[in-house]
């Protein structure tokens, strides 16, 4: 199975940690990364995708994060 996260947080260091701490764990990087305005809290807010191949079938109940 191809399993799919979509990274994001403000344009600072954490989330180029969270990224990085995903690769690590074998995801890997899918397409460019995204930025956007936040108007209501002013900052910009950055996205990545990344996907990873992992054994067994999908569930709603699946936690990503643990993959």
């Amino acid at each position: 199975m191809k399993a799919y996260r979509f990274l994001t947080a403000d344009d600072t260091s954490e989330f180029c940690h969270k990224v990085t701490e995903a690769l690590s764990k074998g995801w890997v990087l899918q397409g460019d990364p995204q930025y956007a305005f936040d108007a209501a809290k002013g900052v910009m807010r950055c996205g990545q995708a990344v996907t990873k191949i992992v054994e067994g079938d999908y569930s709603p109940d699946l936690k990503l994060g643990q993959l």
